[in-house]
């Protein structure tokens, strides 16, 4: 079965078609700079020790130290590691940061574990990679099953290791410790910004309706904005099952319901109905928001889509046979390497602002990041009308550009050629 590292390199492979671009640079790209893998023993407290894996992958540095996240996982292995990391390094690239990719993973279900026990294994993570990570080489973030508090721990350890405050090492931390306001809802947001900036292109009306597949932070935070446009959400799932309501759904009582456990919770509710998780995809509407898992739209799905847009706030949720499928629909897709990159800019502003020992307002934070992505989307639509590509195949060909011109400037072979 094809996985995440398949499609993205597929997918770049795709975009080279479209590009003058040295063989030597997507040589480079088959394969990560180095990926470290972890043994986490770990006293328990029934005062048992449990020993964890963890792999921290540093895919590529040509546009400048590493980013990406760590993720506290049940399912993980090292080939979703690098997958994730190589998406990261394509992203970065899409929105011109100064940072290739990076990802991060420890193999562990965080529910099972005390919160004392989370901070034994953070802790060890840290100590672990703590010659892979820095603030110039390699700079982790929050990602599934972590949050601002496990880069707390992750933060002050390298502090200890180094023996000095290095707020820089690490984003996503509570803003008390150095954390930039705007970074929590930060992924919805830069995707609101593309939507907002090309409703008209992309044919959204005011009062369009909106279906959202996954109700954690990405997904809840792009209801709340989306709600607060004058949107109609129509449709939401969480991992428990899914809801549907023509009429639509209230922001408010969605979050009551999500915090009594589930969306589901207000299935019965006058005109919401509940519906299986999977079919949530296809519920019409204007605009589908993935914001679950990788691969959630493939070819044996893709056609019971009945939105005409599609953003995708996950990794990975739209496979590249469904891609095929869509584009032979004419839905077009926000893909993920810039509709979600709204959090790693933000990233990269606290890492600015630590490094430059400054704190940005919410509203600086807010405006920089429309600028940056309104900015980056024109470039992405820009590539896709001059090629007549999709918008995916676009933001490939930028990414690959950018990524080349770096590997270039140090000379490639056709330097050493001619």
């Amino acid at each position: 079965m094809a996985t995440l590292f398949d499609h993205t390199l597929g997918r770049l492979i795709e975009a080279t078609k479209h590009l003058d671009l040295d063989p030597s640079v997507l040589e480079k790209l088959k394969q990560p700079l180095e990926t470290t893998q972890v043994r986490l023993p770990i006293r328990m407290d029934d005062g048992t020790t449990k020993t964890f894996t963890g792999w921290r992958c540093r895919y590529d540095d040509s546009l400048g130290p590493t980013k990406g996240g760590i993720r506290f996982y049940p399912h993980v292995n090292a080939g979703e590691v690098e997958g994730l990391a190589l998406t990261m390094t394509v992203k970065c690239a899409v929105m011109n940061l100064p940072f290739g990719g990076a990802k991060g993973a420890v193999k562990v279900d965080p529910g099972s574990l005390s919160n004392t026990e989370i901070e034994r294994l953070s802790r060890a993570f840290m100590r672990s990679c703590a010659n892979v990570i820095g603030p110039n080489r390699d700079i982790p973030a929050p990602d599934v099953g972590t949050n601002e508090t496990t880069m707390a721990w992750m933060m002050d350890e390298y502090s200890t290791i180094v023996g000095k405050r290095t707020p820089a090492v690490i984003t996503g931390k509570p803003v008390v410790l150095g954390g930039s306001l705007g970074r929590d809802d930060a992924t919805a947001r830069g995707a609101y910004y593309i939507i907002q900036y090309k409703a008209d292109t992309l044919g959204l009306e005011p009062g369009a309706t909106v279906a959202i597949q996954g109700f954690g932070n990405a997904g809840k935070n792009f209801a709340k904005l989306a709600d607060a446009l004058g949107c109609k959400i129509v449709a939401v799932s969480d991992s428990k099952g899914a809801i549907h309501a023509p009429a639509g759904l209230d922001y408010g009582e969605l979050l009551a319901a999500k915090r009594r456990g589930s969306v589901i919770n207000m299935a019965g509710s006058a005109g919401v109905s509940e519906i299986p998780g999977d079919a949530l995809v296809a519920v019409e509407c204007n605009l589908l928001a993935l914001a679950a898992l990788e691969n959630m739209v493939h070819k044996d799905n893709a056609r019971s889509v009945r939105a005409y847009v599609i953003v995708e706030l996950g990794n990975g949720p739209v496979t590249p046979e469904a891609d095929e499928i869509l584009e032979d629909m004419q839905v077009k897709i926000l893909p993920d390497i810039l509709a979600n990159a709204g959090g790693v800019t933000v990233s990269y502003f606290e890492w600015l602002q630590n490094c430059q020992g400054e704190s940005w307002s919410l509203e600086e934070v807010h405006e920089r990041l429309k600028t940056m992505m309104e900015m980056e989307a024109d470039a992405v639509w820009a590539y896709a009308l001059k090629r007549d590509i999709t918008l995916r195949k676009a933001a490939n060909v930028l990414a690959l550009s950018r990524i080349g011109a770096a590997m270039a400037a140090l000379g490639t072979d056709r330097f050493f050629k001619d």
